[in-house]
């Protein structure tokens, strides 16, 4: 339909914008106090795009005439940009649940891994599983993500680690990219482990010479689109070394260096990372105070898993030291079989209690910087003129209660919406 508007939202208690003024990410000071408009109506336009937000009486003047296809009305109510997720590990086969009871009785994440479980346990099962299959459980994933208020979320690989298994992961998200209404950012993780029988050196050497030249080729005829590079640096993983060849490797061919680093030991991840031009590194539990200090400087954004460092109860990230030095933060779920979680809405809580960070901090964190962690804050991670309509509308006088309510998101989503579509209605 090329007359009209698809989407007039009217009469919001408030609408969370982030940001105003076309900022890239928020950073320091600009994170005391977010965008917020009172009062407000938003206009999306046929091509999905945002039109209009302001003053809900100066909306209804300017398109007095104008027809929309629906319009919600908001009174009471919040609109918020849809959340990002800027990590996760979502397509898989095989439960870990059993290893969660072992993690609760003592084990380490390396005990784990030592004894042929965490990602060899996944991998085996992934390899075995259909495309279908991983298609079928990955889609339902998703579906659960959105209906928290994820509208834009990061897709890793990295359960296959044999070229084969790698791509069958690859096209399974290449698929919901093209066939779902929630926005992918597709991640090549064939580092996530060292397969069984081959050194780091020898993995990585594959990864080089057969991984990433195929990647070039199916990207080239437009067959898999991939945005991200992913190496798992840490101690018994793939060392620095191996990490550098395989990220430069893959920035040679044009994907953007966002890697897991200083995760269980302190690698000097971050300062690779920056050295190489890394746009994230996630992790980094175990950043050294150089590392926080040259990704501050390089404006390589730390994207913090109070996930992980919860279940395993590891050490917390220093968000706070991180935030203080100026680092662009933002926020993942981490959602893989180790670390089971769809919603940001907890991600951002969890944040807020065990790193100290601010609700505003929060969810700067979960849109705006997570977009930009993805190299899509252009586009995606908060409410302006221009940018993509994805957004989610609560049922409550203050968006806070969205971050204050710990798991209560169901209750308080009322629609997830993106490119001005509804996809989801409580």
């Amino acid at each position: 339909m090329a007359d009209g508007h698809r989407l007039l939202l009217e009469n919001a208690r408030q609408v969370v914008l982030v940001c105003a003024r076309g900022e890239r990410f928020l950073a320091r000071d600009a994170l005391r106090s977010l965008a917020v408009l009172e009062g407000a109506s938003l206009v999306v336009g046929t091509d999905g795009f945002i039109k209009a937000i302001g003053p809900a009486d100066a909306i209804q003047k300017q398109f007095s005439e104008e027809t929309f296809q629906e319009r919600i009305d908001c009174s009471g109510k919040c609109i918020l940009p849809g959340l990002v997720d800027a990590h996760t590990h979502p397509v898989w086969a095989g439960e870990r649940v059993h290893e969660f009871a072992m993690k609760l009785a003592g084990a380490t994440y390396m005990d784990i891994h030592q004894a042929g479980g965490g990602i060899n346990f996944t991998v085996e099962r992934t390899r075995q599983a259909s495309e279908e299959e991983l298609f079928s459980s990955f889609q339902q994933r998703l579906g659960c993500m959105m209906r928290a208020g994820t509208t834009l979320v990061e897709c890793k690989s990295g359960y296959g680690l044999s070229l084969e298994t790698e791509l069958k992961m690859l096209r399974v998200i290449e698929r919901a990219r093209r066939e779902l209404d929630i926005s992918l950012s597709p991640t090549y993780c064939g580092a996530h482990s060292v397969p069984k029988g081959k050194t780091a050196t020898e993995a990585a050497d594959d990864i080089i010479n057969n991984h990433l030249p195929k990647l070039k080729e199916l990207g080239r005829n437009g067959e898999v689109h991939v945005d991200n590079i992913d190496v798992f640096c840490e101690k018994g993983v793939f060392d620095l070394d191996s990490t550098r060849r395989i990220l430069q490797s893959g920035k040679d061919i044009g994907l953007q260096i966002n890697f897991h680093g200083d995760e269980l030991h302190p690698m000097k991840a971050a300062e690779l990372g920056v050295e190489l031009g890394a746009q994230a590194i996630s992790h980094l539990e175990e950043v050294s105070d150089e590392g926080i200090a040259a990704m501050a400087a390089a404006r390589c954004s730390a994207v913090l898993l109070p996930t992980t460092a919860y279940m395993l109860r590891l050490k917390q990230p220093r968000a706070r030291k991180m935030l203080d030095e100026g680092v662009i933060v933002a926020l993942g779920s981490d959602f893989n079989p180790n670390a089971y979680c769809f919603s940001m809405p907890m991600v951002m809580h969890l944040a807020c209690v065990n790193m100290r960070m601010s609700m505003p901090e929060a969810l700067a964190a979960a849109t705006i910087n997570a977009a930009y962690a993805l190299g899509k804050s252009h586009t995606h991670g908060s409410l302006e003129v221009g940018k993509q309509g994805d957004l989610i509308i609560i049922n409550s006088s203050r968006w806070e209660h969205l971050i204050y309510q710990f798991g209560g998101h169901h209750e308080l989503i009322d629609y997830v919406i993106a490119k001005g579509k509804v996809i989801y209605k409580k």
